[in-house]
């Protein structure tokens, strides 16, 4: 990794996830010090122990960021305890699919709705005025390519990927002149151990890893992108 952010600290939101854990172990290793929140708390303990050979202190909070005051209470922590926030990383997410939109019930659309756009709404609306106040800021939210490609069975899960991507295009040009740069990025099925399970018999050599998609992530919160800003980066891999 060629990043690097010794005395920066960067939020990673789902820290513990598949994709979130590669994330934040490339901050650790770039020199950050990395706040991750997570809702699981064995994946924490675990990826915890494991993080301790990096460069970079880590702490975990366990938030659900789709909750708007328990973020505002997670930001003014950040800053009580550190005095700044360099980026944010936003990781979180969900899917559900197979499902015809008629057929579907109503819970799965707020379910996915909640997951894949509120998260990123709740966690931006929270950073933006913190960073705004210090001057700069990077933030990262990870959307999908199905924000574009929309598949069948897929209405919920795109419909909200797409308006997060919409969001956070809209965010970007709010934020311009300001020094606090937003991007998106937009993974097609990444190589985890969740999506392998759940389709065995898929070729997994062409789905992108989730430490590719982290070097990206990393890239794009660095000073070496900073004419980067409302971007919507495509991460699909051979896929």
């Amino acid at each position: 990794m060629t990043a690097r952010f010794d005395n920066r600290v960067v939020l990673v939101a789902g820290g513990t996830g598949g994709l979130g854990r590669e994330v934040t172990s490339a901050f650790l290793e770039g020199g950050a010090t990395a706040v991750t929140t997570y809702r699981n708390q064995p994946e924490w303990e675990k990826f915890k122990t494991g993080a301790s050979a990096y460069a970079g202190p880590l702490e975990g909070h366990e938030v659900d960021v789709t909750d708007e005051a328990a973020v505002r209470q997670l930001v003014e922590k950040i800053f009580s305890k550190h005095g700044r926030l360099d980026a944010m990383v936003n990781t979180v997410g969900g899917y559900r699919g197979g499902l015809k939109l008629w057929e579907m019930e109503t819970r799965v659309f707020e379910q996915m709705l909640t997951l894949n756009l509120r998260s990123g709404y709740a966690l931006t609306r929270a950073m933006v005025p913190a960073m705004l106040n210090q001057g700069h800021g990077a933030i990262v939210n990870v959307a999908s390519k199905a924000a574009l490609d929309h598949a069948a069975g897929a209405s919920a899960y795109a419909a909200s990927k797409a308006a997060a991507v919409a969001m956070i295009d809209s965010l970007a040009a709010d934020l311009k002149g300001t020094g606090v740069r937003v991007n998106s990025i937009l993974p097609s099925i990444m190589d985890t151990e969740a999506n392998r399970k759940a389709m065995p018999n898929a070729d997994f050599s062409k789905w992108p890893k989730p430490v590719d998609i982290a070097r990206v992530i990393l890239f794009l919160c660095s000073d070496d992108a900073r004419v980067i800003h409302g971007a919507s980066i495509p991460v699909y891999g051979d896929s």
